[in-house]
């Protein structure tokens, strides 16, 4: 029997990321001075509707991912990597409480002492157990009070255009629904590196691989050259590094129609992809040699079968999903091996967004309408990425599928601010990040939810990073 090393996560100085956690309502910056682009003519009762059901449906995803487990699971660190499940809880009531109550409705705050312990920019992850946190029960108090409070101003709050800028569109209630949820990713990423049996099952099944006879899909898509518009200036709940909307020109190229399967990544491994030096960045090639690297996280090799650990489950590798639990050096690698390389962020966007036949940019590959069950893989729904051709419905016009949920996808481009972007509504949420030092991921995964997911949505992470639920595809110049 073979064993490798590949779930030792490869350790760095720097965290993983933390999502719109450091808050001074002091310090609110951006629109108020600078006219920051917010959307007009949207109607602020359907925004409200909207920012109640996005609120609602990340609190029952918290609710699931805390309850799943008992106290010691919560109070648990799984890994240095992740935060102990309650802490999430916490913080996730307390920027509720800062952003909402405080900073929206003006309200004395509920448990100021509490604030630092929940700051993520003060208390490193590995350091959060020895911190006095809220006990499990108390954690869920806190959090329910602060929610039934920001229901009732969310309910009495003017959405309207000449309102704050955070009220304005709703958009502090849409980025706090969007933050729950990103932790609520965080934590199904606590769930998959916890020890022991599974504690969380997909509520609903595998979505079904396209019917056989109802069309060859490609294994590469054409996405001609020319200018599109990229970000956006109309989405209200986008984000600062998601705006403004600017012309980007890019050359033609061919693009992968899927991301790249286990099945296609099980092909680098038995070439020795891991073993030769030439398919590597220098940082990859050490990271792989320091830990020994021989497959993604959480796989190994037994009795000649490759196997994965999924949320306490070992499982076959499926050879027909995308590969998930890779770093960017790992995808690098492999699409250097096929004769490949990984695309530009504008690139994959183009191929997400660009419609040729209006010149337009749509807010999904499929349109402008929001997400459904039978478009895109997202939110926690199935606890996997599906099957290579799914969800046809969900194709850009390029021919592209799966560009939205499944996985997240690795870009070749560094984390870098779009042409006219303004910080909003403080400096940390993109600016302190911005630099080579990360690595943009694109599209979602299964474990995200459509209010935090979008044609515009930039995640960002090191390029060390194999415990997210990233993958990728690849492209070529034509």
């Amino acid at each position: 029997m073979t064993q490798h090393r590949g779930h030792e996560e490869p350790r760095e100085e720097s965290e993983p990321r933390e999502l719109s956690d450091a808050f001074d309502p002091t310090q609110v910056s951006g629109p108020a001075a600078t006219g920051f682009p917010f959307t007009s003519g949207v109607d602020p009762e359907a925004l409200r509707r909207r920012a109640l059901d996005a609120l609602l449906a990340a609190r029952d995803r918290t609710t699931l991912l805390t309850d799943s487990v008992d106290d010691g699971e919560l109070t648990a660190q799984h890994s240095p990597l992740m935060s102990p499940l309650v802490w999430d809880l916490a913080h996730i009531g307390n920027q509720e409480e800062q952003w909402l109550l405080r900073a929206v409705g003006g309200r004395e705050a509920l448990r100021p002492e509490i604030d630092g312990l929940y700051n993520a920019f003060e208390h490193s992850r590995a350091s959060r157990p020895s911190l006095p946190l809220l006990a499990p029960a108390e954690a869920r108090t806190y959090a329910s009070d602060v929610r039934g409070r920001a229901l009732e101003l969310l309910e009495g709050t003017p959405l309207h255009e000449g309102g704050g800028a955070l009220e304005r569109a709703g958009f502090a209630f849409g980025m706090i629904a969007q933050h729950e949820q990103q932790h609520d990713e965080t934590m199904l990423i606590t769930h998959q590196l916890r020890a022991g049996p599974a504690a969380l099952t997909a509520p609903a099944p595998p979505a079904p691989p396209e019917p056989v006879g109802a069309g060859t899909v490609p294994s590469e898509v054409f996405v001609p050259g020319g200018p599109f518009t990229m970000g956006t200036s109309a989405e209200p709940w986008a984000l600062d590094n998601e705006r403004p909307a600017h012309r980007r020109d890019v050359a033609a190229f061919h693009l992968d129609a899927s991301p790249v399967t286990c099945g296609a990544y099980l092909r680098f491994i038995e070439d020795d992809g891991y073993g030769d030096e030439r398919w590597w960045a220098p940082d990859g090639w050490a990271m792989v040699r320091e830990h020994g690297l021989s497959a993604p996280l959480f796989w190994r090799r037994e009795a000649g079968q490759w196997l994965r650990r999924r949320f306490g489950v070992t499982e076959p590798v499926p050879h027909d999903e995308p590969v998930l639990h890779v770093s960017w050096y790992e995808a690098d690698a492999y699409a250097r091996w096929a004769g490949r390389r990984l695309p530009t962020e504008a690139e994959w966007e183009k191929a997400a967004r660009h419609d040729p036949a209006s010149g337009r940019s749509r807010r999904y590959p499929w349109g402008d309408e929001d997400p459904t069950p039978e478009r895109a893989n997202l939110g926690q729904r199935h606890l996997r990425p599906a099957r290579s051709g799914a969800y046809p419905q969900g194709r850009s016009p390029a021919g592209a599928g799966q560009l939205i949920g499944d996985v997240w996808e690795w870009t070749s481009s560094d984390f870098l601010p779009y042409p006219g972007f303004v910080a909003f509504p403080y400096r940390e949420y993109s600016e302190v990040f911005f630099g080579p030092g990360h690595k943009v991921l694109r599209g979602g995964s299964f474990a995200v939810d459509q209010v935090a997911c979008r044609g515009t949505f930039r995640n960002w992470d090191l390029p060390v990073r194999r415990q997210i639920f990233a993958g990728f595809r690849t492209a070529r110049d034509a």
